[in-house]
């Protein structure tokens, strides 16, 4: 007979004291940690624990007894459901606290060496509609809130949704009404398609089944007035020319309409045909230049493209770093994890020469693209594994870098990287990161022969817990 197992607790006026890992708030008891989504530090609540692990509990909030001076009103209506925007409670002020507090932790905990100058965090003015790029998912299983109408007696059967995935849920959608995270007519668009679909009978795809017409829908946008929107589907049909028809006459600003036809089990599109609708095959993005009284960069965005996707705060991560490398016109740049050439053409009028090494080969022939729009001949890109790429031949057919900026997605970078950069030991380093622990552990393995001179952190992603960092690595006198 199996053994009947005991009720997880329900933890009665805890405080909570601290922020925390993936946007969940911390709170101590009995020994343990107490992990809590959606609670701000100060909060005394009423937890019920879901999961309890021997070091930890996670749990959720049944009541209040006291709520945060930092707590302010969601402007979302889908929050606490909705996974993207965890810190829209709390203060923008305490957001960005939060945030230094992170990057001073890891540089403590984690990197365990001594730092110089932490520079007060740089905020975004924008702290709504910030966002490029969203991406929507279609469903025929969305996630029924209580609130919900198709729950009521009487009320519709429809459970078509076009939203983001719930965390953790694979195959539920949360249906989304309004979306602040990026600028009208983002709203529009994604409204419009999917009353459209709902009218006409088109099917919404079901991840189980792997089947349904409608997958998802791409919105882009840019700071000069550009507008890409692509849509995915599942199969070709005469329906997908008459919804992209649809598209171009209610939204005639679109300014790169396009589809694709996805039949994989999977989401990625970057082996697929992108096929073009309407307008042109790419969007046009500026960012100011770093030097005083230059025209700005500008930079082709295409449908597969990576772009930071807050351009206002993506300059002044690029800046920081500009200004951390102190250039004097002499140098040799290695640009690592170049991706389309952003921080190649940000530094490339400033230095002698950059190199930049991309493992993407779509993305290296799009910072070519960027390079020749923005009149830039001193930089050479090459495509292909970091860890292979980076050799001692390649070194001695390309130079010895005066200076090396980084910046490697949310892993870090690979070890034998790192010993290569040992190896080559250039002057400074300029390290920028989406994560701080990750970029804190690699820290650790150059501090043998670097340390830490100056740290900028950059808040790219406001109401969310996502923070970016600069760091300045000097060579050991």
């Amino acid at each position: 007979m199996a053994r009947k197992r005991k009720p997880l607790p329900l933890i009665e006026n805890l405080e909570i004291i601290d922020a925390g890992a993936e946007g969940k708030a911390i709170a101590r008891t009995d020994e343990r940690v107490v992990f809590v989504p959606f609670a701000a530090p100060g909060d005394v609540v009423d937890v019920q624990v879901y999961k309890k692990k021997r070091r930890f509990y996670e749990g959720r909030i049944t009541q209040f007894h006291k709520k945060s001076e930092q707590r302010v009103e969601p402007q979302c209506s889908h929050f606490g459901l909705c996974g993207g925007c965890k810190w829209q409670h709390l203060d923008y002020k305490s957001q960005l606290a939060f945030k230094e507090k992170q990057v001073r932790d890891s540089l403590e905990r984690i990197a365990k060496v001594p730092y110089g100058e932490l520079l007060p965090i740089i905020g975004a003015e924008k702290i709504y509609h910030y966002r490029n790029k969203l991406e929507f998912t279609f469903s025929d299983r969305r996630w029924l809130t209580d609130y919900d109408p198709s729950k009521e007696e009487g009320g519709p059967e429809d459970t078509n949704g076009l939203g983001f995935h719930l965390p953790g849920m694979f195959d539920k959608i949360l249906d989304i009404e309004t979306c602040y995270l990026q600028a009208d007519p983002s709203n529009a668009i994604r409204l419009a398609v999917k009353e459209y679909a709902i009218n006409k009978g088109l099917t919404f795809y079901n991840v189980r089944h792997w089947e349904g017409f409608l997958r998802n829908l791409i919105i882009r946008t840019t700071g000069t007035g550009n507008l890409m929107v692509i849509l995915v589907f599942r199969y070709d049909d005469t329906d997908v020319a008459e919804l992209m028809q649809f598209l171009s006459d209610r939204f005639p600003e679109i300014s790169s309409l396009m589809y694709v036809i996805n039949e994989k089990r999977n989401d990625s599109i970057t082996d697929r045909e992108v096929h073009l609708f309407k307008g042109d095959p790419f969007i046009i993005e500026e960012m100011p230049s770093p030097l005083p009284g230059a025209d700005p960069l500008r930079f082709k965005v295409g449908p597969l493209s990576f772009f930071q996707t807050n351009t206002l705060q993506a300059f002044k991560l690029y800046k920081a770093a500009f200004d951390f490398a102190g250039f004097t016109g002499n140098e040799l740049v290695y640009d690592l994890y170049t991706g389309t050439g952003t921080i190649a053409a940000f530094v490339a009028k400033s230095v002698k020469r950059v190199v930049g090494i991309e493992y993407v080969d779509d993305a290296v022939e799009d910072a070519k693209a960027n390079m020749a729009l923005n009149g830039i001949d001193n930089v050479e890109f090459h495509a292909g594994d970091m860890a292979k790429l980076l050799d001692d031949d390649f070194f001695a057919r390309h130079g010895r870098p005066d200076l090396v900026i980084t910046d490697p997605p949310r892993a870090g970078m690979h070890d034998k990287v790192i010993r290569q950069l040992l190896k080559a030991a250039p002057p400074k380093i300029v390290y920028v990161s989406c994560n701080p622990a990750t970029q804190a552990r690699d820290i650790a393995l150059l501090a043998e022969k670097y340390e830490v001179a100056k740290v900028q952190p950059v808040d790219m992603f406001p109401q969310t817990h996502h923070v970016e960092n600069v760091v300045l690595l000097e060579v050991k006198e």
